[in-house]
């Protein structure tokens, strides 16, 4: 066995996803090449121009989309955003406050209060069993 150890490396999707970022619109450069967890901890660390512009102006993937807007990509998918969207799109979104993102919002709400509901009831079970 060598004793020579290569840098784990990371597809540009993933590294794209860890960043919050919209792969397609980052640099070529980044699409190429393969990103090592040193170069991703760089780039968290000290965000170079690209990456500060992308993650405070998109355009943003639907999972960020999704968060900004107190959503799930589900319920996205449900009212139609299918594509990227700018900041100032979901600025948009949130002023218009169409039907859809209404509804999915309330939906986002009780799903989150069942998952409280079940911890508790989780917890306290177990609390009385222990």
């Amino acid at each position: 066995m060598s004793s020579h150890q290569t840098a784990q490396t990371m597809k540009p999707a993933t590294a794209a996803k860890k960043l919050g970022v919209y792969l397609p619109a980052t640099p070529a450069a980044f699409q190429e090449g393969a990103v090592s967890r040193a170069e991703l901890a760089e780039l968290q660390a000290n965000p170079p121009e690209w990456l500060r512009e992308l993650q405070a102006n998109g355009p943003h993937p639907r999972p960020v989309v999704a968060a900004k807007l107190g959503v799930s990509i589900a319920g996205l998918a449900r009212g139609g955003v299918t594509e990227p969207l700018t900041t100032e799109q979901i600025e948009d979104l949130k002023r218009e406050l169409p039907e859809w993102l209404e509804k999915e919002r309330a939906t986002q709400a009780e799903v989150r209060k069942e998952t409280v509901r079940l911890k508790n009831q989780k917890r306290e079970k177990e609390s009385g069993q222990g």
